[in-house]
């Protein structure tokens, strides 16, 4: 009988073979399930020494109910699914994969601004009606000189910022917990929320989802934009007030939105913003490739391992606040942790993971 029992709440993947292959080992056990409310998580856990999540609630309630579990990792860089708080208080490492599909979110996001910017879906809605003609795109702007605003400074906007530059972008950048070198460093101006609204022609959002920045972007920030404003959104929906945004769109304050997140995945058919030609919308797919599924995934099983076969802190613990309340030692470097594109695609190759 094996020492360890890992569950996994739920998953959006076609199987889980890279979690069985890092969670490969006689002391491990895995149970999956598709969770989705609080009461089916807890009772998933029951016994868990290791939770892996996706969008299943992990809530205090349920960090409460585990009666042994040493560790919780969740696919991806956002935490909002997580009670951090109530996971550090019971001792419970947190951990994610923060460096995981940086150049795929950016790349996401300048896709959605350029979209936006030259008014390409609405252009192909118009050609594939028949309606041969400029003059519905108009206005449409020059990049070169506009200003980027960025909500949020972390990998993923600091990549995005060096991706833009050459297009003649002047970026600036909100983000209260980057050092204002850092910001300089990458030619890029730290300022206000206020200021970001009031200066930016094109605003993309990446701050992550938590009780201080839910609805950041209200009415107050839409009255100080410019009128005619875009605003990609490849972070959390929430981030944005969506009755304030919607209004803002109707107003003509917001000229255009790139929005591969909203409030409520998957959208409702009745949303507002699928009767706008004016909003791009993707399906929360800015963090895909192939290379970072097996990436996030891998990646996300890794952390169980450092806990539950090492004994070390994961290497991408969240809640620092937990050192000093387990018995875990520090995290050491290990080669399992070594991702490249050539590796990944050779391992999704062996596997058989595509048919391209």
């Amino acid at each position: 009988m094996a020492t360890y029992k890992v569950v996994i709440t739920d998953w959006e993947f076609e199987d889980l073979r890279y979690e069985e292959q890092v969670l490969h080992h006689p002391d491990v056990e895995i149970a999956a399930f598709q969770c989705r409310t609080e009461e089916e998580v807890i009772k998933a856990c029951q016994g868990a020494d290791a939770i892996i999540n996706q969008y299943a609630p992990i809530t205090r309630k349920v960090i409460e109910s585990l009666e042994k579990c040493k560790v919780i990792t969740r696919y991806g860089i956002g935490l909002n699914t997580i009670d951090l708080d109530a996971a550090t208080e019971k001792g419970i490492c947190v951990a994610n994969a923060p460096d995981y599909g940086i150049d795929e979110v950016s790349n996401h996001a300048l896709a959605l601004l350029m979209n936006v910017a030259r008014k390409i879906t609405f252009a192909n809605q118009d050609v594939k009606q028949g309606k041969w003609d400029f003059k519905p795109l108009q206005p449409i702007y020059r990049l070169t000189g506009l200003t980027l605003g960025l909500v949020g400074f972390g990998n993923i906007a600091q990549r995005l910022a060096e991706k833009v530059m050459p297009l003649g972008l002047h970026v600036i950048a909100y983000d209260p917990y980057i050092p204002e070198e850092v910001a300089k460093s990458r030619n890029v101006a730290l300022v206000s929320l206020n200021e970001l609204c009031q200066n930016s022609d094109l605003i993309s959002v990446h701050a992550p989802l938590l009780s201080s920045t839910k609805g950041m972007i209200g009415k107050e920030q839409f009255q100080l934009m410019k009128k005619g404003v875009s605003i990609i959104n490849t972070s959390r929906g929430p981030v944005i007030d969506e009755t304030a945004f919607i209004e803002a769109l109707q107003d003509g304050i917001v000229a255009g939105a790139g929005l591969d997140v909203v409030d409520q995945e998957p959208i409702a058919t009745d949303h507002p913003f699928l009767s706008m030609n004016n909003v791009v919308l993707t399906p929360h797919s800015a963090w895909y490739s192939e290379e970072a599924a097996v990436e996030v995934r891998s990646k996300t099983a890794l952390g169980v391992m450092d806990v539950l076969v090492y004994g070390e802190y994961p290497k991408y613990l969240a809640n620092r606040q937990v050192i000093g309340k387990t018995n875990l030692q520090a995290y050491l470097p290990h080669e399992r942790y070594n991702f490249d594109r050539d590796a990944i695609l050779q391992k999704m190759k062996a596997a058989n993971f595509t048919n391209k």
